[in-house]
């Protein structure tokens, strides 16, 4: 018989609560004027950004989000075809774009992203820095060793 690994009661619960977390962000309601956007995950992050952190270049989302300009750009164009998004010249470098969340739909964006912002507020709020580092690093590491069993 095998040796339990010391951190078996952890993974347990950690395996039972999220199934729970997910259900709940997904079951999250949906504002009408969104509904029928077919937002995916890749939107929910550069929106979360712009919504946090205000208007930013291409390559500024592209960084924080660690993908390619490029893959930043699709999207900029996809959600701004859909008046969901906006492009303006940056008053310091007109060559480069700043994007932001069009004024029609910051209130909707708000409305479905500010539920699960509050909640990581609360959750975290607590915690020392260091601490809140931890917890990130270790989302991130699952993240990556979960991605690598694919």
């Amino acid at each position: 018989m095998s040796t339990p690994d010391p951190a078996d009661d952890t993974v347990r619960e950690l395996m039972l609560v999220m199934p729970r977390l997910v259900g709940r962000i997904k079951r999250l309601p949906l504002p009408e004027q969104l509904r029928t956007l077919d937002l995916a995950p890749r939107h929910l992050s550069l929106l979360s950004l712009l919504l946090l952190d205000g208007p930013q270049t291409v390559s500024q989302l592209a960084e924080s989000l660690s993908v390619a300009p490029t893959t930043v750009s699709l999207i900029v164009s996809e959600l701004s075809r859909k008046g969901v998004l906006e492009r303006r010249e940056d008053d310091a470098d007109r060559r480069r774009r700043i994007i932001d969340i069009s004024s029609g739909s910051r209130p909707a964006i708000s409305q479905w992203l500010s539920p699960g912002a509050r909640a990581w507020r609360q959750a975290l709020g607590p915690l020392t820095p260091a601490q809140r580092r931890m917890f990130v690093d270790t989302l991130l590491a699952y993240e990556s060793a979960f991605t690598s069993a694919d």
